[in-house]
C-alpha cells in the first residue's frame, strides 16, 4: 500500500519544505493550504481550506476519516501576531486559537484510528521554542504551542506499543515568510539564531519516534535550562527582558 503524508500550510516555509523532503522519500502528497496558485506549483494532491474555519477542518477531516493510507499527519499550519492581547484584533486572536488548537486535535483525531488499526504512522506537530516560554505581546501564540507540547506529550503516552507515534518539533527562529507576514525586523535578532527550513525539517524527519525535537545545540540547551528553573525565575527573567 502506498505510503500518504498529508502536510498542512505546505504552500511555503517548513510546509513547502515538508513537502519536498517527504516526496523525496517516497511519499504520496496530500497538501492543504489556502493559497491555491501556491500549492499549484507543488506536486501532490491538493486541498484548498483555511483550517482556522471550523466547516472547512470538518471536510478535510471527513475526508481523511475515509481513507486508509495516511501514514503521516504534519499539523504545520499556522501563524503569529504582535501586540498586546488587550489591544490585538480579536478576530486574529480567535482564529490562531481555533488553527493551532482546534484544526490540530480534529485532523489528529481524524487519522489515528486508522493508524492504529494498521498498528503504523506518525502525527508531527510543529510547534515552536514559543512553546517552552511565555512572552509578552506574543501572548496567544506561546499559548497555544505549550498547548500542542502537552497534547503531543499525552498522545506519546498513549501510543507506546502501538506502532504509531507523535512528535513536537520545536524550532527557533527559522528562515520562512512567517516572520515577513508578522512584519517582524529578522535584523534584530543575531544570525547565529536563525535556522534554515531544509536543516529544521531533516531534523524532523531523521528523529521521527522521538517525542521532543528542537533541532540545533543552541535550542536544545536553552530548552533544557529554561524548563529546569523555577516558576517564578523564569517570569523575573522575561519581566527584565521587557524593560
Amino acid at each position: 500500500m502506498r505510503r500518504v503524508a498529508v502536510v498542512t500550510g505546505a504552500s511555503a516555509g517548513l510546509g513547502a519544505e515538508f513537502a519536498r523532503q517527504l516526496r523525496q522519500r517516497g511519499y504520496a502528497l496530500l497538501l492543504v493550504a489556502r493559497r491555491a496558485d501556491r500549492l499549484a506549483a507543488i506536486d501532490g494532491e491538493h486541498w484548498v481550506a483555511d483550517l482556522s474555519v471550523e466547516s472547512e477542518v470538518e471536510r478535510l477531516a471527513a475526508h481523511l476519516e475515509s481513507r486508509d493510507d495516511i501514514a503521516l499527519l504534519v499539523n504545520n499550519a499556522g501563524f503569529g501576531t504582535q501586540g498586546r492581547f488587550a489591544e490585538t484584533a480579536l478576530d486574529a486572536q480567535m482564529a490562531m486559537h481555533r488553527l493551532h488548537v482546534l484544526a490540530t486535535v480534529r485532523l489528529t483525531r481524524a487519522v489515528l484510528p486508522a493508524m492504529l488499526r494498521r498498528g503504523s504512522g506518525a502525527v508531527i506537530n510543529v510547534s515552536s521554542m514559543a512553546g517552552f516560554a511565555r512572552s509578552a505581546n506574543n501572548v496567544s501564540y506561546c499559548a497555544t504551542k505549550a498547548w500542542m507540547n502537552a497534547f503531543s506529550e499525552g498522545l506519546w503516552l498513549e501510543l507506546q506499543g502501538t506502532g504509531v507515534t507523535v512528535q513536537a518539533l520545536c524550532p527557533g527562529f527559522t528562515y520562512t515568510e512567517f516572520h515577513d507576514v508578522m512584519g517582524v525586523d529578522r535584523a534584530k535578532h543575531p544570525r547565529w539564531m536563525w535556522l534554515e527550513a531544509g536543516f529544521v525539517v531533516g531534523e524532523s524527519l531523521r528523529n521521527l519516534g522521538r517525542l521532543y525535537v528542537v533541532p540545533d545545540w543552541k535550542y536544545q540547551l536553552f530548552a533544557a535550562l529554561w524548563t529546569k528553573l523555577p516558576a517564578w525565575l523564569r517570569l523575573w527573567a522575561q519581566l527584565r527582558r521587557g524593560r
